[in-house]
């Protein structure tokens, strides 16, 4: 491999609730199933970079995949990743990254890159947690796991925006608001000291606000969980409110002679939720089908990765963290050894395959998964399953009765994998976005 440019700069952009086909570069489609434009700019990022159509998130639901993101570890080490996720409860001393643990940002800023989170936490409440306690030298955004994107305030109608520990307040959207400061942030770094951007957006999470949407967000007050909102058009207007604003950001990046030596990834914390497009895949959030944690998945990085590039290696959030750390020569803290991947190999050849096991498990409907190669073993509700995810990516032909024999390694291996990490406690608590009482649920 040749060697490593100066230290680039890093941009890791992460939507929320978004389906693995809501971008056109994955599928998107209108109500009629029509291709849809909902997002040029990614689009051509890219045909820019490198597109993996196998990333996995680390979880199907946000703050444990947003816990594996920071440390570059399985989330299960660390008792909040436990939650499904962690709920609004303020002033909890235990359920958050906690600020001696070293993360990708700590590490990153020990080397003395320039660190800052713009947009959603939602890894624990001040004053025991937090952005600044977590490496980051500025944090514009929102500690909870949603966010109103006119009120600004939490799902329990709190206020909730802030500028380091300040609250902050400021007229606009949400996802305008989170875009300009990304990109400001961009055009004010000097050319001497690298930096790393976590712009963490709220989009597309409920509530369903567009930008002319100011008058729903007085409807709903700021609470619940707009259940008696919303639309596919809608949805995917917010879609494409996020990827002009990522366009803003790229766009300062070329205006300093930033691109080329600039790593810009994109991708979501689980995947989508009420109106995503997860095609081809069978369920959604909170599931460990392919539907709840396969994602949209891109990089671009011109003086490493070849425009146009592809790959099917599978991957999970956590390995950016690795890969991050690798391109910018920094190591990790030899006391919390990563569980992540680096993935440099891959920028200089798409079909580099380290051929290891993924694995997954949630308390919710006590769900287990293990993804080896082409296959993978699943357990839901107590009942064993196994799929050729490549061949079936819509996981509807089940395995288990012709491969017994593959269904027993692979269910070894994730027992032996589950073994090496702290329990899920008994106390760790399931909050569902929605139940029967809000809306209908398929039979199949």
């Amino acid at each position: 491999m040749p060697a490593l440019p100066q230290r680039p700069n890093l941009v890791f952009i992460l939507a929320d609730d978004l389906g693995y086909a809501d971008l056109g570069c994955t599928g998107a489609r209108d109500a009629a199933s029509r291709p849809v434009d909902v997002s040029p700019r990614l689009d051509a990022m890219a045909a820019q970079g490198l597109r993996c159509t196998r990333g996995y998130s680390n979880s199907a639901v946000c703050s444990p995949t947003r816990f594996a993101l920071a440390t570059g570890r399985w989330q299960y080490r660390l008792r909040g990743a436990a939650e499904e996720p962690i709920a609004s409860v303020h002033g909890d001393k235990v359920l958050g990254l906690p600020p001696e643990h070293p993360t990708l940002p700590s590490l990153l800023r020990g080397a003395g890159y320039v660190t800052a989170l713009v947009g959603k936490w939602h890894l624990g409440y001040p004053p025991h947690f937090g952005p600044r306690l977590s490496g980051y030298e500025a944090f514009y955004g929102f500690h909870a796991g949603g966010a109103d994107y006119f009120a600004h305030c939490d799902p329990r109608g709190r206020p909730d925006f802030w500028e380091n520990e300040a609250p902050h307040e400021e007229e606009g959207y949400l996802t305008d608001l989170l875009s300009r400061r990304a990109a400001d942030f961009v055009r004010r770094q000097s050319a001497d000291r690298p930096f790393l951007l976590s712009l963490h957006y709220s989009a597309p999470h409920w509530p369903w606000l567009t930008r002319d949407d100011q008058e729903e967000s007085r409807r709903i007050g700021g609470f619940g969980k707009h259940t008696d909102g919303g639309s596919l058009e809608t949805y995917q207007r917010m879609v494409h409110h996020m990827d002009e604003g990522i366009g803003w950001v790229l766009d300062a990046l070329a205006e300093r002679g930033l691109s080329d030596n600039t790593l810009v990834v994109f991708t979501s914390d689980n995947g989508g939720e009420r109106f995503s497009n997860n095609w081809p895949f069978v369920g959604q959030k909170m599931d460990l089908l392919e539907g709840g944690i396969r994602v949209p998945l891109l990089a671009r990085w011109p003086a490493r990765i070849a425009a146009g590039s592809v790959s099917d290696t599978p991957s999970l959030t956590m390995d950016w963290t690795a890969t991050f750390l690798a391109a910018a020569g920094v190591q990790a803290h030899p006391d919390y050894p990563l569980d992540g991947t680096s993935l440099l190999p891959l920028f200089g050849d798409p079909a580099w395959n380290p051929e290891r096991d993924l694995c997954w498990r949630m308390k919710h409907r006590g769900q287990r998964a293990l993804v080896r190669g082409r296959h993978k073993y699943l357990v839901v509700d107590g009942v064993e399953y196994l799929f050729d995810v490549v061949a079936d990516p819509r996981e509807r032909a089940n395995l288990q009765g012709r491969e017994p024999g593959l269904l027993a390694e692979l269910r070894a291996a994730w027992a032996a994998w589950d073994a090496g990490l702290p329990p899920i406690p008994d106390e760790a608590k399931v909050s569902l976005v929605f139940t029967r009482q809000d809306l209908p649920q398929a039979t199949f």
